[in-house]
């Protein structure tokens, strides 16, 4: 039977290709440190207990049917006080979107800014972009970034690209580095942006979108601090999009709340595409958000907590790499900046083996990691780099605490063990 050509031709994601041949070993009963899904164990990190709390409450009192199409007042509000108090960001109830989760809100941004043909820009490594392109008959226009960067793009690297993109679609802190914008560097980009729309608006022209993905933003680490671009440069308002939610903040990605905001004519839009698609957020997980994020005290309690669980874990990461460095092992690793991510380097592309197999590929060194160490971390390859790039993704959102040292003890001998 015949399909479509976007359906024949969709990739299937490289992080769950992986996991499911962790999955299978797992069952089989080796002992992986599995830090490959950029997800929480409930057992480490449990959701807020005032969030369950309200989740159970809003069942029991029978919030079970159809929520409104661009989520309840009540949770559009409460996002309104949210970015209010923690960005000083002022959008009103209307200009914010509920849906489940901030997946269908970034296809529905992929559907409401992009006629076939159009180009997205954005930087490499980086999380689905290529995959919605596909899936909106879009064209993808990828710049892959560099180390010295902490793989964040940069405006000399982004503006030669601009005059031909519809969309920008950035994501700070990144997905997959832990990495974030400095304030110069995302004002620069802004600012070039702004640019390019004047130009626009005088030859009558389609404006140029900004996604911007700041799912991460609250998880962030020592001196860093996240910046966005209506709070930098307030006159890309009307061109600016954000991608926010419940999920990462309080490690409840399976409670399928999130949130986006921006131009009304643009949210409206992506409403009524989500509405078709039927993409939204359970009703009762909506109640309990609403009431949760209007709990001040709890959330700021939460939030201190989960940063210092990551934080232990990617710091004691951060100084296993560094030592392993030290000793002369080809390992490397960025200091953590936010999110639950650790950017880590394996460059042993020609080490050889025990028996005496020379690795020649990332896939192999992969492999290499998970069979003699037992460590399974992605490479930088899922998320659309080269294919031999020697970086990875380390997640903690699974990790107890003990893991960190007996996981960095089997790395070293597995390093040992190669000439």
């Amino acid at each position: 039977m015949q399909v479509s050509h976007m359906a024949e031709n969709l990739i299937g994601s490289e992080i769950i290709k992986l996991a499911g041949e962790i999955n299978q070993k797992i069952k089989a009963g080796e002992n992986i440190y599995n830090f490959t899904i950029g997800d929480f164990d409930p057992h480490v990190f449990p959701i807020p207990e005032a969030l369950t709390l309200a989740i159970t409450e809003a069942y029991s009192e029978g919030h079970t049917n159809y929520p409104a199409a661009n989520g309840i007042i009540e949770l559009r509000e409460a996002v309104v006080h949210f970015l209010k108090k923690y960005q000083k960001l002022a959008y009103s109830a209307d200009e914010i979107l509920i849906a489940g989760g901030a997946r269908p809100l970034i296809y529905a941004i992929y559907q409401t800014l992009l006629d076939p043909g159009d180009t997205v820009l954005f930087p490499v490594p980086s999380w689905n972009n290529n995959h919605y392109c596909h899936l909106t008959h879009a064209r993808e226009l990828s710049i892959e970034t560099r180390p010295e960067e902490h793989f964040m793009p940069t405006p000399e690297e982004l503006e030669p690209h601009l005059a031909t993109a519809t969309l920008v679609a950035l994501c700070s802190p990144l997905n997959p580095t832990g990495t974030t914008f400095t304030r110069e560097s995302l004002h620069k980009i802004c600012g070039l942006i702004s640019q390019e729309n004047q130009r626009r608006a005088s030859e009558n022209r389609k404006p140029l979108y900004l996604m911007y993905d700041q799912i991460y933003w609250t998880l962030t680490f020592g001196n860093t601090v996240h910046y966005d671009p209506v709070s930098l440069l307030p006159g890309l308002r009307d061109y600016t999009i954000y991608v926010d939610g419940l999920s990462k903040a309080f490690a409840a990605t399976g409670v399928r709340v999130g949130w986006s905001f921006g131009p009304r004519n643009i949210i409206d839009k992506m409403k009524s595409i989500l509405g078709h698609v039927g993409a939204w957020a359970p009703k009762a997980e909506q109640v309990a958000t609403a009431r949760f994020l209007n709990q001040t005290d709890k959330v700021d309690s939460y939030l201190a907590e989960i940063r210092e669980k990551l934080f232990f874990r990617l710091h004691g990461f951060y100084l296993g790499f560094e030592a392993l460095s030290a000793k002369g092992y080809p390992v490397k690793a960025i200091h953590p900046q936010a999110a639950i991510y650790l950017t880590i380097q394996l460059a042993l592309h020609g080490k050889v083996t025990p028996e005496g197999k020379t690795l020649t590929t990332t896939k192999e060194i992969t492999a290499y990691v998970l069979e003699q160490a037992k460590l399974a971390v992605v490479p930088f390859y899922a998320f659309g780099a080269s294919e031999n790039s020697s970086w990875y993704r380390l997640s903690v959102g699974t990790c107890k605490e003990h893991e960190v040292a007996e996981s960095l003890a089997a790395l070293e001998g597995a390093l040992a063990r190669l000439s």
